[in-house]
């Protein structure tokens, strides 16, 4: 690490000895709790006792300022994400887990069947749209490019694949009509 470097973080670091109340008190309304805006200012020391300085830093508070609230909004948006993707641990305990009865499996199994039944059923490209749509995440753009023929009637080509598993499993599904 060359001198001037050196002399750009030991000066970094100053500033952020100086500022330590002030950048928690910044991040504070941001992250929504002291404890977790502490977090942040602390988060901010170890990225910057371990990232590159910018050689040219002349506002060196103006740098941690706009440094520390872009790790706070990280730190938000990751609690955020967790808050989608994670639940209480109480919550669902008594709940089955997914998939664990034989009479669920065998069921699935059946319903999956009914569906590739149904779309052995379809003209092969209407089929082959529909596969490349919902099995390969293929836009209906991509397909109709695949395809030579327009959007519309990829869009409609999935459509009538849609709405004919759709039938054969209600059908399926419902009572027997004629008992």
């Amino acid at each position: 690490m060359d001198q001037s470097t050196t002399d750009n973080r030991a000066n970094l670091m100053a500033v952020f000895f100086s500022q330590r109340s002030t950048l928690i008190n910044t991040v504070t309304p941001i992250v929504g709790c002291r404890h977790w805006a502490e977090d942040v200012v602390q988060d901010t020391f170890v990225k910057i006792s371990q990232m590159p300085i910018p050689e040219d830093l002349r506002k060196p508070e103006s740098y941690l300022h706009r440094l520390v609230r872009n790790l706070a909004l990280d730190k938000i948006r990751r609690l955020t994400l967790e808050k989608q993707h994670h639940a209480d641990e109480e919550e669902g305990i008594h709940e089955p887990s997914p998939g664990a009865s034989p009479e669920k499996k065998i069921s699935d199994i059946n319903e999956l069947q009914i569906v590739v039944d149904a779309l052995e059923e379809l003209p092969q490209r209407t089929r082959h749209a529909f596969e490349m749509h919902r099995l390969q995440g293929m836009t209906q753009k991509q397909i109709a490019d695949e395809l030579g023929v327009s959007p519309t009637l990829v869009n409609f080509m999935i459509r009538d694949a849609m709405t004919l598993c759709r039938k054969r499993l209600f059908e399926s599904s419902a009572p027997d009509m004629e008992r």
